[in-house]
């Protein structure tokens, strides 16, 4: 068996063993420690990972079952394809990017990201501007931080990411069916998640510190 380990994202200390399908056709993900960090991870036969589709879904159901587990774990999230040649090697990555890592924890300790789009039809003479302020406004109230608005369509009034304490999603979901409620007749709303918090972690690991390339 190869000892090259994938690695799919960062939790505070905790053993854990899940039998879930991971990348590379893994099925088997379980963490390795490294002082007060554990990272998830799975094995694999290369450090340089095909960017396949049933891989990148591989990866984020990973992070949603560690999300999820036994009421809810807290993740930094790693991007596709973090690769390392052994354990010795993955806890050195982990020993120096300890304090980008334990600060990205503390800041999004206990929290999910959660994804809101909101579609104007083709032809509309709705006021875009006050709906985009009432709804902003409302989902603002009701979560930690934000995403700024992506706007990459004209039909999109709003395109951002939450970030959602756990304890107060029941509070997002209620603030979600109001809008939907206010502007059933008018608009789309779509709302995804929870997901890992990618929007709101800004680790970077750098390709030289995998090894085996």
């Amino acid at each position: 068996m190869s000892d090259n380990l994938y690695t799919y994202g960062v939790i505070e200390q905790e053993d854990i063993e899940l039998e879930v399908d991971g990348v590379g056709e893994a099925e088997r993900v379980y963490t390795v420690d490294y002082r007060t960090l554990s990272a998830v991870v799975s094995d694999i036969d290369t450090t340089d990972p095909e960017r396949t589709d049933e891989d990148i879904e591989a990866h984020n159901n990973v992070l949603q079952t560690v999300l999820e587990y036994d009421g809810g774990r807290t993740i930094v999230p790693m991007s596709f394809g973090m690769a390392f040649k052994g354990a010795r090697t993955l806890k050195g990555v982990l020993r120096g990017a300890r304090r980008p890592l334990r600060s990205a924890l503390n800041d999004i300790e206990g929290t999910v990201e959660l994804g809101v789009k909101i579609i104007a039809p083709a032809e509309d003479g709705i006021p875009r501007d006050e709906i985009q302020a009432d709804v902003t406004d409302r989902l603002s109230e009701v979560s930690l931080n934000e995403t700024e608005n992506d706007l990459f369509s004209d039909r999109l009034i709003v395109n951002k990411s939450y970030l959602v304490e756990r304890e107060h999603r029941d509070d997002f979901d209620a603030a979600i069916d109001a809008i939907e409620a206010a502007y059933d007749d008018e608009l789309r709303v779509q709302y995804t998640g929870p997901w890992a918090p990618y929007n709101f972690v800004d680790i970077h690991i750098g390709a030289e510190q995998q090894g085996g390339r």
